[in-house]
């Protein structure tokens, strides 16, 4: 059966930082690309970064650009996304994807889901 498994989601103040793990079992992640989407309320679930399978590359949308970073450990079977410069229109529940392709548009791309973690960004 196959899992991933979000965590490192809280609350945090504007400014701050938090670093998302998705933690995979019964499959291997080194096979998969890898997504990030996010769900604020009221609104659709969005793609914000995705990592590919074999040479690493990244992609990010322009909301968060040059303030998350998305990598992996494969030895570990983790994807890790590193928020920093926190604002509150980042406030969503965030959700890891494994699957064939690296986009952060089309999420029918995407196989398995994780069960998604809160991220709270408020003073």
């Amino acid at each position: 059966q196959v899992q991933l498994v979000e965590s490192g989601g809280g609350l945090v103040q504007p400014g701050g930082s938090l670093r998302l793990s998705c933690v995979a079992s019964g499959i291997s992640l080194d096979y998969y690309a890898i997504g990030w989407f996010r769900q604020a309320p009221g609104k659709e679930r969005e793609g914000i970064a995705a990592i590919s399978s074999r040479t690493d590359r990244t992609y990010y949308a322009d909301s968060v650009k040059g303030r998350f970073t998305c990598s992996r450990d494969d030895a570990k079977n983790t994807v890790y996304l590193t928020m920093n410069s926190l604002k509150p229109e980042d406030t969503a529940v965030y959700y890891c994807a494994a699957g064939a392709v690296p986009t952060i548009g089309d999420q029918g791309w995407y196989d398995y889901w994780g069960q998604g973690t809160q991220v709270t960004v408020s003073s």
